[in-house]
């Protein structure tokens, strides 16, 4: 496969691992598992032209809410993807592990394996669960992972598979907590379900979908197999104070504190708490470009309640 050197401000970077793009040439994204955060990205890649999608999902009833969106949806696991697989310039899987492994990659290991030498760009979403707890600490790419959650140490396991495919041109992108449209904390302040839980030095990293869409496109813009992005925004915060925050917006009174040890919840939820750290996101900045749309929460919530008094 022919490759390209690109530069930047005249220093060189690596070489881009895709082969020039026709005029009117169309490429094709797998997207499997084609949730949240790929179907922001299915809407940039679609207003750019020259772009089409082939979503799974798990229902036919989703499946028509995609088709409706100009995706090519199969429901899967059902379907059979080796047909799609070579169809595709480019694959996004978004499909979390579970106790069993990644079920993309015992599906598909030897297919990707058979198509990665001609395969322009593979992303896997992963979590920043995988650094495991720091103390409130700053982690990057380079930190080495020590995840202490079981799902952490899933989605470390599922990265070395991937990883583990030869030539596979794999880009892995660590996501903070998302939040965005119909996933914000307005709903709950509103119904009084809303809980500010402190813990003492707990703090979050977070990311608006429209960011990661935008950071997904930059990556396939600008490719580099093999490289690894945080994806989160420039705030780290503890989470009563985006509780509180969301509660001024609105304009309502801000949810009486709970001391972690005396507040009702589930494993799930009190697995988040047993991690803490500030997440840097240089990288997706100096290597591909990209200046965040909403690069704090309050910034990112004032736009969301705009678009909700809109009516969007």
């Amino acid at each position: 496969m022919a490759k390209r050197r690109i530069e930047a401000r005249g220093r060189p970077l690596p070489f881009c691992h895709q082969r020039p793009t026709l005029r009117g040439m169309t490429r094709t994204l797998l997207s499997i598992g084609h949730g949240y955060s790929a179907q922001a990205l299915a809407k940039v890649l679609l207003a750019q032209g020259g772009w089409r999608i082939i979503g799974t999902t798990r229902s036919a009833e989703k499946a028509a809410r995609l088709k409706a969106d100009g995706i090519e949806a199969l429901v899967w696991p059902g379907e059979d993807l080796t047909g799609a697989l070579p169809q595709a310039t480019h694959v996004l899987s978004s499909v979390s592990p579970d106790a069993d492994g990644d079920a993309v990659l015992r599906a598909l290991s030897p297919a990707l394996a058979a198509e990665a030498s001609r395969l322009d760009w593979v992303a896997y979403l992963s979590t920043t669960g995988v650094y495991g707890d720091h103390a409130g600490g700053w982690v990057d790419e380079d930190t080495p992972l020590a995840p202490s959650t079981r799902r952490g140490r899933w989605r470390k396991q599922a990265e070395a598979g991937w990883k583990g495919i030869p030539d596979l041109p794999l880009h892995i992108f660590r996501l903070a907590g998302i939040y965005g449209p119909g996933r914000g904390p307005f709903s709950k302040v509103r119904a009084g379900t809303a809980r500010r839980i402190i813990k003492p030095g707990q703090v979050f990293s977070r990311i608006h979908v429209e960011d990661i869409a935008q950071t997904l496109a930059a990556s396939i813009a600008k490719p580099r197999p093999g490289r690894i992005y945080n994806l989160c925004d420039d705030d780290p915060a503890p989470p009563q104070d985006v509780i509180a925050h969301a509660a001024g917006l609105l304009g309502m009174e801000v949810p009486k504190p709970i001391p972690f040890e005396d507040a009702e919840l589930s494993p799930m939820a009190r697995s988040f708490y047993a991690e803490s750290k500030r997440v840097r996101n240089d990288r997706i900045k100096t290597e591909l470009g990209v200046r965040l749309r909403y690069p704090d929460y309050r910034s990112g919530l004032a736009a969301l309640l705009k678009a909700e008094v809109q009516g969007r």
